[in-house]
């Protein structure tokens, strides 16, 4: 039997997805202390691969890799987006995307006619602004967003915001909240076609442990 492969997203949602797998018992063949990015599960007939939040809508699309766990956010921004399927909403990475600027400056947020935003994401923040007919200046950051409007680089940010902790702290507010975001499975479409009944018997292992724990 041919393994099916997994791309799992290293970074902010990775504990969240070894915890899950831990909990299907799918987890021992993964040495998360070696440095190695592949790891066959040779019970389950799984190899997994790690790698970059933003790499794993490439690798599901091209079909080295079958399935996908993935941040929302990260699909969002992917322009290659609609050649992969959506599968699964695991329920867990939840966290918002969120306009924040400089606290008591909302206003200009609201009537500015060529709004500088920074983010690191261009995809997510262009198509947003675009829907409301409001002309933007990008402006791309690939960290510490929050400085953009401290240092006069830009006007607002568009980031994800999980406590908002960090923003209140560098004396922003959030101005909107632009939509919630979770860790989601995403299939290659041939894959998806061919291997069916062995994707959905992966699928709903996953249901299975989000109906028996509560995963915040």
């Amino acid at each position: 039997m041919d393994n099916l492969t997994i791309a799992i997203a290293k970074g902010r949602i990775e504990k969240d997805i070894y915890r899950r797998l831990k909990d299907l018992n799918m987890e021992k063949w993964i040495d998360r202390d070696s440095r190695k990015l592949i790891f066959t599960d040779e019970e389950n007939h799984i190899t997994y691969i790690h790698v970059k939040p933003s790499d794993v809508v490439t690798y599901v699309e091209k079909g080295v890799a079958d399935l996908g766990i993935v941040g929302k956010d990260t699909i969002l921004e992917n322009e290659n987006k609609s050649e992969v399927y959506e599968l699964y909403d695991l329920g867990f990475g939840k966290c918002k995307f969120s306009v924040a600027g400089m606290k008591g400056k909302k206003d200009k947020y609201l009537t500015c006619e060529n709004l500088k935003v920074a983010t690191k994401y261009p995809v997510i923040a262009k198509n947003f602004f675009k829907r409301r007919g409001q002309k933007i200046d990008i402006i791309k950051l690939n960290g510490s967003v929050e400085l953009g409007p401290i240092v006069g680089l830009s006007d607002v940010i568009v980031d994800l915001v999980e406590t908002g902790n960090t923003i209140k702290a560098n004396g922003l507010e959030v101005y909107e909240d632009l939509f919630d975001i979770s860790a989601r499975i995403i299939a290659n479409r041939v894959s998806y076609k061919f291997n069916y009944e062995k994707i959905q018997k992966i699928i709903d292992l996953f249901d299975s442990t989000v109906k028996a724990s509560d995963y915040k």
